[in-house]
C-alpha cells in the first residue's frame, strides 16, 4: 500500500508530538471479513504510530478479540480507541473514532492523542462541575460524513 501520509504531515505530526508528555495507546479494532477502510485505517495509525515511540499501536480482531473489544465498549469496526497509559496499560477515556479519521477527523485525532498523553482536556470548569454531577453514565455520539 502506498504511504498515506506525505513528508510535509510528517513533519508536522512530528511538532505536534512534541507536546506530548505521557505515552498514548492507540488501539485499532478491524475484521478481516467485508470491512471497508479497515485496511487503509490501520495503514494511516501505523504512520502516525511511527512518528513517535511515545504513540503506541495495537492492532485487534473485533471478533478473535471479542473481551477486549467489550471492556473498551468497541460494537463497530473500524474503531479506534485513543486511550492513556497508566501503570503500562491502556486506561480507556472514553475517546473513539468509527470509520477512518480521513479529512477534517485526522487533526481531531491527533489533537486527541495529544489531550490523551497530557490526561487532560480543556474543558472548563462549569462542564467539569457538570459532568462530575452525572449518576449514570453518559454516552455523547458525534456524528461526521463526508461532503
Amino acid at each position: 500500500m502506498e504511504k498515506l501520509l506525505n513528508d510535509q504531515v510528517v513533519e508536522q505530526l512530528k511538532q505536534a508530538f512534541a507536546e506530548l508528555v505521557h505515552p498514548v495507546q492507540l488501539l485499532f479494532f478491524g475484521s478481516k471479513e467485508n470491512c471497508e477502510y479497515c485496511a487503509e485505517t490501520q495503514a494511516l495509525l501505523s504512520e502516525i504510530s511511527a512518528v513517535d515511540e511515545r504513540v503506541r499501536l495495537s492492532i485487534h480482531d473485533i471478533q478473535e478479540d471479542a473481551a477486549l473489544a467489550a471492556q473498551f465498549h468497541v460494537d463497530k469496526f473500524p474503531t479506534i480507541v485513543v486511550a492513556a497509559v497508566k501503570d503500562g496499560a491502556p486506561a480507556d477515556l472514553g475517546v473513539q473514532f468509527c470509520g477512518i479519521p480521513a479529512g477534517y477527523e485526522f487533526s481531531t485525532l491527533i489533537n486527541d492523542i495529544i489531550f490523551a498523553s497530557k490526561q487532560t482536556t480543556s474543558l472548563g470548569d462549569k462542564a467539569r462541575e457538570f459532568l462530575q454531577s452525572l449518576t449514570q453514565p453518559l454516552l455523547l455520539q458525534v456524528f461526521v460524513t463526508p461532503t
